[in-house]
């Protein structure tokens, strides 16, 4: 990556919204001759992660994302014994279709009413004792009926179905004709064995799953940096994670070194360490030395996060993981860009800027897959509750086995937002079309910088730094005139 204007530009402390990417000559054929695999480690066909964040990343984000090329990460508050749970979920789930929601015809309106806002599609199926599919439950059955109606009173038999192994094409197709979003997928002896939507039929066309040797899908999870840190990261070796994220808001500190070293010796490489978060060379040159693999970059940009204006500590977010990324790579290794991401540009500008992947919070904490429960406004509008990780309810969760007093004093140092609504947007329900959303969009950037492939738009991207005039007229202004 290379400045429009080095001798103006290098010198600046530089914001995502401060700069862009230079057009340049594209020698490819298509947008879709663009690589985007991760450099960093084999698994996914794209570089997006999603945040290790309570309200972010739970069973269903982390198979979702896996499922669909990314890479979840499961947060450092969560009980060992769960993880185990969703990590042998994620491990048996099909790499290819949802895990389906389904009741037996015995079951209630109010049962169904417990689980069907766990999916963007809207579909329960109804099954037998073996698990063969008698028909489908949706929302507009469950209107105008007591909350305990049978689940076979309230199912409609007349189903559209495909069998495992259907070619998206054709499921598509199927989908189309018959004016259905989603069909149950039945394996050879006619039980239900998952879902599939006719939008995640193309998806899968372009996305292809974030998989381990043993072909099973891919998840990570975060370890604080206590002083059983190698203990737990033991531990979650056995479980079987794919990676593991050492995380703090200040990373570039004593105990991290430590508990980077504590780590190292519990699982030597087994896995993949990433550590932070800095924003500096020697922050990333310090970690490095310890024994990280890859540097989580960027204090304070996040949604949730108050740490900027709380402190005054962190530093603009284009130049820390340009910073960060030359210091890792000359010697040998990556960081990943955390915070910040609004838009696929974003996404872009960091993988510019040298990162391996991009951390991906809020944005997706506004979709059925996030861990919260779906909540409507007095308007009926859908909408998620979201928490910073430095929080007071982070914080107050965290020390939850201290004594009261213990706790309120360190309720006193938060930097997060506690609570928040992030509205489910139309379109916007599933990670999966954000995903194909952002990965579309860092496919056309690729074409715009020349490059095929995340190593060649680092090499090849040329950056241009703009004033906030410059930054909005780029924005889209032509929905509504008057």
């Amino acid at each position: 990556m290379r400045f429009l204007h080095p001798e103006r530009d290098e010198g600046l402390e530089l914001a995502l919204e401060d700069v862009f990417i230079t057009p340049g000559y594209f020698a490819g054929g298509s947008r879709l001759d663009v690589r985007l695999s991760p450099v960093d480690f084999p698994g996914g066909s794209h570089p997006i992660v999603s945040a290790n964040m309570n309200a972010v990343t739970g069973k269903r984000m982390a198979e979702t994302m896996a499922r669909f090329g990314g890479l979840g990460v499961l947060p450092q508050d969560m009980d060992l014994d769960t993880v185990e749970r969703i990590v042998g979920h994620i491990k048996t789930a099909d790499p290819r279709y949802d895990t389906p929601l389904s009741v037996s015809p015995r079951a209630t309106l109010r049962d169904v009413h417990g689980i069907i806002r766990k999916r963007s599609h809207d579909m329960v199926v109804v099954v037998d004792d073996e698990r063969r599919p008698m028909g489908i439950v949706t929302h507009a059955d469950l209107r105008d009926r007591d909350q305990y109606t049978p689940a076979s009173a309230l199912m409609s038999s007349r189903m559209v179905t495909i069998p495992v192994g259907t070619p998206n094409r054709d499921a598509f197709l199927l989908m189309e004709e018959a004016r259905v979003k989603a069909v149950p997928v039945l394996d050879g002896e006619g039980r239900l064995s998952g879902v599939l939507t006719r939008d995640d039929a193309v998806r899968l066309e372009l996305l292809r799953p974030s998989l381990n040797a043993r072909g099973e899908l891919m998840v990570a999870a975060a370890v604080g940096i206590s002083a059983n840190a190698g203990e737990i990261a033991a531990r979650l070796l056995e479980i079987g994670v794919g990676a593991l994220v050492l995380d703090t808001a200040h990373g570039h500190q004593r105990r991290m070194i430590e508990a980077i070293r504590s780590v190292r010796r519990a699982i030597g490489s087994a896995v993949p360490l990433v550590a932070g978060n800095v924003c500096t060379a020697q922050g990333t040159a310090d970690l490095i030395e310890a024994g990280a693999d890859i540097l989580k970059v960027n204090v304070g940009p996040g949604a949730m996060c108050t740490t900027r204006m709380q402190t005054g500590a962190g530093r603009p977010t284009f130049t820390s993981v340009l910073s960060c990324a030359r210091e890792a790579r000359k010697r040998g290794k990556h960081v990943w860009a955390d915070g910040g991401v609004r838009h696929p540009r974003d996404v872009a500008l960091y993988l510019a800027a040298g990162a391996s992947r991009v951390m991906v919070g809020t944005t997706f904490a506004g979709t059925f897959e996030s861990p919260g429960d779906v909540k409507e406004d007095r308007e009926g509008a859908l909408y998620k509750e979201n928490y910073g990780m430095a929080s007071a309810r982070a914080v107050n969760d965290r020390s939850a086995d201290l004594d009261a007093f213990e706790r309120a004093k360190k309720g006193f140092f938060r930097e997060g937002i506690s609570t928040s609504r992030i509205y489910i947007q139309e379109g916007r329900e599933s990670v999966a079309a954000i995903l194909i959303e952002m990965i579309t969009g860092v496919q056309s950037s690729c074409t715009y910088a020349g490059a095929t492939s995340l190593d060649e738009l680092h090499e090849k991207a040329v950056i241009g730094v703009q004033t906030l005039s410059g930054y909005s007229e780029g924005k889209p202004h032509g929905a509504v005139r008057k």
